[in-house]
């Protein structure tokens, strides 16, 4: 069966912070603003704290939503003590897609230098959806959106729709 190079992708976000509020969640704004321009509908934006089972089950609520296509995060992934994203959501992969957290951090090196190689950016498939994990950065996640994620999000949605 054929399948459409690309599609709208229905995109929920999640900002993992314990700090961040509605009025300085400055990094989740610019995610869904990036997203948006990238092509994606904007289905939600929720924050939850860097507690790993607290993420755990945002996640997985989002990933239970028919209407999602993919959760997109942001914080949570450094090497900071609360720094609990990747071991939280990772487990839920059925795939990963290694290539996403590489070219992040390749693209991250020149604007950061070595200080890239303390990203865990990541992203994989989970219930048949995109899942993207990106850094808090504000300058960070225009990065990952305009580079890496804005420019294939809708050909993996489109790929995961393709029927076996």
């Amino acid at each position: 069966m054929a399948h459409q190079t690309t599609i709208t992708p229905r995109v929920a976000t999640l900002t993992i912070s314990d700090t961040r509020t509605a009025a300085d969640d400055h990094g989740g704004a610019l995610l869904g603003e990036r997203l948006r321009a990238a092509g994606a509908e904007l289905v939600s934006h929720s924050r939850v704290t860097d507690d790993p089972a607290a993420i755990l089950a945002a996640v997985s609520a989002l990933l239970g939503d028919p209407d999602i296509d993919a959760v997109v995060t942001t914080g949570g992934t450094g090497i900071a003590p609360r720094d609990q994203a990747i071991e939280a959501v990772t487990p839920l992969l059925e795939k990963t897609l290694d290539g996403f957290g590489e070219a992040f951090r390749r693209l991250s090196w020149e604007q950061v230098g070595a200080r890239s190689i303390l990203s865990r950016a990541a992203a994989g498939v989970a219930r048949g959806k995109v899942v993207a994990l990106l850094p808090g950065s504000p300058s960070a996640v225009a990065l990952a959106v305009d580079a890496v994620l804005g420019p294939t999000l809708g050909h993996m949605v489109a790929l995961l729709r393709v029927a076996p």
